[in-house]
Formats: C-alpha cells, structure tokens, sequence
C-alpha cells in the first residue's frame, strides 16, 4: 500500500472494536476462574466472598472507563497514557509507564493465547500434550494476519468477537431464565466438595483480609487492556475523539454485563474450580491426569445440555478463538507505542518504519518473538503466567490518572470561562477518583503477587527502563556530535591518496585501477599482502608485463593474515599525513545466489568492516558483477505484491 493510503486503513466503530477491545471483552473468559482459583484454597467455605469481589471489580471497571474516556478527549493524538504522564509528570514517569505497558502487552499475548488453548483443551482433552505447540502455532498466525494491515486484521477478528459476545449472553440470559423459573442448573462439578488447603477453612482477620485481595487482585485482570483504545485513537475515523469515546463506553458496558453475568451463574450453578484437581474430593478416575474444563466450558455444558451439545462445542469455539485473537490488543498497541518511543528516541528506530502493508512490522515481529519464548519458557500454562500479569497495566493506570489531574489543574490555572470550568472539575474529579482507586488496587496487586512471579515483572519493567534511557542518551550523543555548528564548513582534505587492494590481475582490478586514476588523487599506489610468496611473484611478474603505471607495493605477512597489514599500512599512511584523506579502492566481484557466496571468503567485507574504523580513512567499493549477478537483478516472476506495486514480471 502507497504511503497515501493511510487514511484508507482508518476504522470505523464496529471494527474498531473487535481491533482495540478484543482483550478486556475475551478476559470474561478467566477473570471469574481466576477469582474462584484463589477462594477455594479454603474449600467452598471462602464462595461467599465472591460476589463482593466481583462487585468490585465491576465498579473499578466503571471507574478506569469514564476516566479514560477523558484521556481520548484531551489526548487525541495517541499514546495514551505514555503521553498524558510524559506531558504532565515529566519524562522518566512517562517512560515508567511506557516500560510497564510494552511488558504487559506482551503478558497479554501469552495470557490470551494460554487461555484460549485451554479452551481448546477444555473440548479436546487429547490435544493436552500439545500445548505448547498450539500456543506458539496460535503466535505464528496472528502475526501473519497482523502484518498484513491494521484494517485486514480488523476485518478477520471481528466476526469472532461479536460472535462470543453473543455466545456469552445467551449462555447468561439462558441460564438465569432457567433459574427464574424453578430449574436450577447444576454445574459437572456441582457434586463434588474441595478439600482446603493446610487449613484454609479456618481463616480470620488478616489472613481472610489478605484472601480477598488476593483474589480482588486476580480478578482485575478484566481490566487488562481497557486503556489501548486512548492508545489507538489515531486509528479512528474522524470525528476520531467522539468514535474513541463511544466505542470505549460500549466496550465498558460489554465487559460488565458479560463478566458479572458469568460470575452470578458460576456461583448459582456451583461450579467448583481449583488449581489442583487432586483437591476435589468425590472425583472418579485419577486425578493426576485429569484435566478440568474451565469455568466457560462448564456453565455452557449446563446451560445447554452436557458436554456433547452442538452448542457447548460452538461456546468453546468462538471462546477459545476469541481469546487467542484477544492477543491481537496487544499486536495494535505494541507496535503503535514502540514507534511513538522510537520516534522519541527512546527505541530503536527500525520500530518507527511501517511494513509495505502499511503496518509497524518490526514492532510485531518483536512482539511475537518475545510473546513466544514466555510461552515456551512457562510451558503455555495460564495459571504460572497469570501472576505476571497486570502489575503494568495498573502502573500505568495510577499515572496517567495522575498526570491527567494535574492537567485539569493546569487548564483551570489558565481561567477558562465558567462552563469550562464546571466541565474541568468535573474530569478532574473523576481522574481523581480513578487514581485513588487504581493506586490501591497497584498496592494490592504488588502485595499479593510479587513473591508469586509479579517480581520478574517488575525487574523485566526496570531493565526496559534503563535500556529506553540508553538508548535516548546514544541518540543524542550521537545527534551533538553530528550537529553543525554556525561558522561551520565542510571540511576539505589538502591531498587525497589513494590505495587500490589488489589480490590477483584481473578485470575487477583493472576497473578499480581506472576508476582511482578518473578522480586524479594526489598519490595511487597499488598493495598487495604477500600471503603466499609464490602468487606474489607471479602477480608481480604479471604487474611488471601489463605496463602499468601505478606502483605495486607489497606488504609483509608472515601469520598469512590479509587485514592486518593492509590496515596497518594505511595507519601508517594517515600518521605520515596528517589532515589528508586516504581513500581506500576495494576492488570485488559481485555474485547472485545465495550459494556462490559459500564459496567465496569475504574477506573484502572484512576488510572494509576494520577500515571504517580508522579515522581520515574512506572505503570505496568498486563492483564487478558477474553473470549470476546480472539474473538476480530482475525481478522474481512471482514477486509477493509485484503486480500491486505496479512492477513488471517475466512474461507479461
């Protein structure tokens, strides 16, 4: 796609949805088991606890959404929280919040895919042993689908998401229609009881205290990637602030209606949910190789008939789908963030460069990589991931709350006219509120997680941290030192002497010989490095016959080494010449598959890679192109995209 047709790939509402919200809707799907996982470390005694938590997850989810909803409107021009944070709080906060979200947007491509492949499993049970493979399949594919434009993988997403969305509602409404009319439905594992934990039973005070934060924490992780719509808003069609805003409010309700829906259902149907199923007491068979359904698989087997139902199998499907698309949250907000860093100099700028598809290819491909060695390194397992997982997210929520008061006590400093300043204070306090909150659940998430693995977390933040700030300051090292000053000219060298390699007389050489004596230096020499005395005589005879009007000199070699000599001599050279150039002429010949260069050595890149070094000293290839050369030059008959570049292919 031509650099022109960006405005094309922009989306409207209904695909920027299934694109941008695809991660807080999908986390329906764990969130819930996530909460159960840590309650019933005391048995079944610690349930009742679980409306309460899950109350509370739904008011923090309101609180997050109204909040960034006024990120949109006063940040229009994406970044999200990095932005609001760097323009309020200052740089470093702002890269701590930029540091927090890259990790956590690579948590929630492994989190999603993990979740999605035990769905998979959840049908499937004989496709345990494949785990691992599956999710890294699962990695490869999105990456192919993501690489091929922001809009192509809006449009292949979005069926799947609206899909579960109505697959989860009607799954809801069904069972809670059932309930209202006397028929109870029981879950597959509504019969069997859950042995506690060392005595869990009998938590009180501080301990059942610390239970349900822990379990409040675990549950949050609905809230994982509400904020990557204010990071998208770029993205948007125009009105691009209004579009954001609403498609946020819609994501918000969604979410809400969906995830308190399941958790109400799982607990009227007893679903019994645990890390370990050797705690279930009354399970038939082993329970070392038993594999349990998630929550998900187990209110659609009750809802809708057993686990044999064409309708069970459809849930599972369009919920393991969606949580491996979930990922694609990630795979928009990833990229689009490096490429505002790298354009800050924060990160390499390679991840500022869009793909020919018009998407930031090289913040995928590194995203997809990284996603895919937490998945081997933790073996795809949800449960060992999940605890390094939305440390980031509400990092960056308390901040960009935070910066986001103080830029409503900027503009109210300015004295805008009194309904601005009724609307100002208004957002103000709802970002204050939202700090508060998301401050304490940061505490809480820190407290309850950090010893479980949230700690590699928090060192793999710090450590991209430190790297952004190096990479910043090389950039500007290197930016001060390249900078022309007022008075200043380009340097002029009072001669240039000029050295041409030779190895053996030949027609490379002689084309590098002429092209030396076509720009007239002030002194030509030709070198050789006398590796073997024998060819060095014959070169030398054959020198002296061609009638050559440039001197062969010979440098000594007695390790047989090539590069060292030569880059001694021109040392040597500019040493005894201070403030002229020395232009070295490296005849080579050039190859065209990829084979031929196995059977050449490379030394001239060698060579050149040392002399660039050198100070005064400047390299000049002079290529000779041989016949396999001149083939690969043209272009490949099938040439991915040649057509729609507009180039022409053999044949046509």
């Amino acid at each position: 796609m031509r650099s022109e047709e960006l405005g094309e790939t922009l989306l409207p509402k209904r695909l920027a949805l299934p694109v941008f919200a695809s991660d807080p809707l999908s986390s329906v799907a764990y969130a819930t088991g996530e909460i159960l996982l840590v309650l019933t470390v005391g048995g079944t005694a610690f349930l009742y606890l679980a409306p309460w938590i899950a109350l509370g997850v739904v008011a923090l989810m309101a609180v997050v959404v109204l909040s960034y909803r006024q990120v949109v409107h006063a940040y229009p021009s994406g970044g999200g929280s990095y932005e609001v944070v760097s323009r309020n709080l200052g740089a470093n906060p702002g890269l701590v919040v930029a540091a927090s979200l890259l990790v956590d947007y690579v948590m929630t491509v492994a989190v999603s895919v993990a979740s999605g492949v035990d769905n998979v499993i959840s049908a499937f049970g004989s496709l345990a042993d494949h785990r691992v493979a599956l999710a890294l399949g699962f990695v490869v594919l999105l990456t192919a689908v993501n690489l091929r434009g922001v809009r192509e993988s809006g449009r292949a997403f979005a069926a799947p998401t609206y899909l579960f969305v109505g697959a989860v509602l009607l799954m809801v409404v069904t069972g809670l229609v059932r309930l209202a009319f006397g028929d109870d439905p029981q879950a597959p594992t509504a019969h069997l009881g859950i042995a506690a934990e060392g005595g869990g039973g009998a938590l009180q005070g501080l301990g059942l205290l610390m239970l349900g934060l822990r379990a409040f924490a675990s549950g949050c992780t609905a809230l994982t990637g509400v904020e990557a719509i204010s990071n998208g808003v770029p993205a948007f069609r125009a009105p691009k602030s209004r579009n954001a805003a609403a498609t946020m409010a819609v994501m918000g309700v969604v979410a809400v209606v969906m995830f308190a829906g399941v958790t109400l259902l799982a607990l009227t149907s007893h679903v019994h949910y645990v890390e370990d199923a050797c705690r279930l007491t009354g399970l038939a068979g082993d329970c070392r190789t038993h594999t349990q359904q998630t929550v998900i698989a187990q209110l659609a087997a009750t809802v809708f008939g057993g686990s044999d139902s064409v309708l069970f199998y459809f849930v599972q499907a369009v919920t393991a789908l969606v949580l491996i698309l979930a990922a694609n949250t990630a795979f928009n907000g990833f990229p689009l963030l490096a490429s505002i860093l790298a354009r800050h100099r924060y990160l390499p700028r390679q991840l500022h460069t869009r793909g020919d598809r018009l998407a930031f290819s090289n913040g995928i491909l590194a995203l997809a990589v990284a996603a895919g060695a937490l998945l081997w390194f933790y073996e795809a397992d949800v449960t060992s991931l999940i605890h390094l997982y939305i440390l980031g997210v509400f990092t960056s929520f308390t901040l960009s709350q935070v910066g986001m008061v103080r830029h409503w006590n900027r503009a109210l400093a300015a004295g805008p006219d009194r309904a601005a300043r009724s609307a100002a204070r208004r957002s103000r306090a709802i970002n204050g509120l939202g700090a508060v909150t998301t401050a304490l659940v940061l505490v809480i998430v820190l407290v309850t997680k950090f010893t479980q693995g949230a700690w590699l977390a928090v060192v793999a933040a710090l450590l991209l941290w430190l790297a952004m700030r190096g990479v910043r300051r090389h950039y500007d090292a290197v930016a001060a030192e390249l900078a022309v000053g007022d008075d200043e000219e380009a340097p002029r060298p009072r001669q240039v002497h000029a050295v041409v390699l030779v190895s053996t007389l030949h027609r490379p050489t002689l084309r590098a010989l002429g092209y030396a004596q076509a720009f007239r230096p002030d002194t030509l020499e030709a070198v050789t490095v006398d590796v073997e005395p024998e060819a060095t005589a014959e070169l030398r005879a054959q020198w002296e016959g061609s009638g050559a009007e440039v001197p062969l000199r010979v440098l000594d070699s007695p390790f047989r080494e090539i590069t060292k000599p030569v880059v001694a001599h021109v040392r040597e050279l500019t040493a005894a010449h201070p403030g002229d150039a020395v232009a070295v002429i490296v005849p080579e010949y050039v190859v065209g598959r990829w084979w031929e260069h196995l059977l050449h050595n490379q030394s001239a890149l060698w060579l050149k890679s040392r002399l660039l070094f050198t100070p005064g000293v400047m390299v000049i290839s002079v290529p000779w192109q041989l016949t396999s050369a001149g083939r690969a030059d043209r272009p490949a008959r099938r040439a991915p995209g040649a057509v729609r570049r507009g180039e022409p292919t053999r044949g046509r």
